[in-house]
């Protein structure tokens, strides 16, 4: 593996967003906002999280996920972004998510599809731009999504949205949508050893239609919310070792080796992490390493 400091996002090829084309390797910014997802209490250092930002830019990110409910008692990811990247590049492709929602005091809500619309105007706002290039409907995986996928498209066909895309479906929530509008991609959960019910199948399905699979917990896996463990099975830290790469490192690679629609958002607000986070798509796995790490997925291994 060539030294971190000289990879870019495009070591991971491309893939497309509907008409947008990105590198494989992206950036997740619920991190930016604390030291844990939404906690009110720590919020981060904003000149640092405004620095990783602008140099993921510098490493060839130009695929960013947020959402208007990433928050924390100082800390906004929409207006972090704001501030570090407007005005935007126009390569820039800025994907966020709509369905749940915090109030001021960070209490949870869920939108009714009548309210989808404040919701995309919230982030156009905080964003300061006047239309999202990919909007996410984030669902609970129950019942169907037909009113709020509907709602999403219908201000798509207004302008204030170019692609749509869901996330933490079920396998059949992807046709639900795609019999209302096309889908680009779908963010499920998914990383090493996590998984979940239609994972595989609804990686499969994206792959045949040509929508992008983006995983988020690809590294924190089992950890969530509250990040990777710190530890790690003998076969990833052995792979690891093999490729003078972190575990961490490996975990994403493997991700991307799941097909070329498989797109990567890592999040963090620690730039030495963001280094490695875009060097992890220039490793190349072997054949027999995929083979010990797909036992392990499926919790095969010895």
């Amino acid at each position: 593996m060539m030294p971190s400091e000289t990879i870019t996002a495009a070591a991971a090829g491309t893939w497309k967003l509907g008409g947008l084309t990105v590198n494989r390797v992206g950036f997740g910014a619920m991190r930016l906002t604390g030291s844990a997802a939404f906690d009110l209490g720590t919020p981060s250092n904003r000149e640092r999280s405004i620095s990783v930002l602008r140099r993921a830019l510098e490493l060839g990110v130009n695929h960013i996920d947020t959402a208007a409910f990433y928050f924390s008692s100082l800390r906004s990811a929409n207006e972090l972004i704001n501030r570090a990247l407007a005005p935007y590049a126009d390569d820039l492709v800025i994907t966020t998510k709509v369905g749940p929602g915090r109030d001021p005091s960070g209490k949870w809500w869920w939108a009714t599809p009548e309210q989808l619309r404040g919701q995309v105007e919230e982030n156009l706002r905080q964003l300061g731009r006047d239309h999202l290039d990919v909007v996410n409907l984030r669902t609970d995986g129950r019942g169907s999504i037909a009113e709020h996928f509907g709602a999403l498209a219908d201000l798509r066909d207004a302008g204030l949205i170019r692609h749509l895309g869901v996330s933490g479906i079920k396998a059949g929530h992807l046709a639900e949508a795609q019999a209302i509008a096309p889908v680009v991609c779908v963010q499920n959960r998914y990383g090493i050893g996590d998984l979940q019910p239609d994972s595989e199948d609804i990686l499969r399905a994206c792959g045949e239609q040509g929508i992008a699979f983006v995983p988020f917990f690809a590294i924190a896996g089992e950890g969530r919310l509250a990040g990777a463990s710190g530890t790690d099975s003998d076969d990833v830290l052995a792979i690891a070792r093999a490729h003078d790469a972190s575990a961490a490192q490996i975990r994403l690679a493997w991700t991307l080796h799941r097909g070329p629609h498989m797109l990567a958002i890592p999040g963090t607000g620690n730039p030495d992490h963001l280094v490695e986070n875009v060097a992890a798509g220039a490793i190349r796995l072997t054949d027999d390493e995929l083979v010990r790490l797909e036992a392990l997925h499926r919790g095969q291994a010895g």
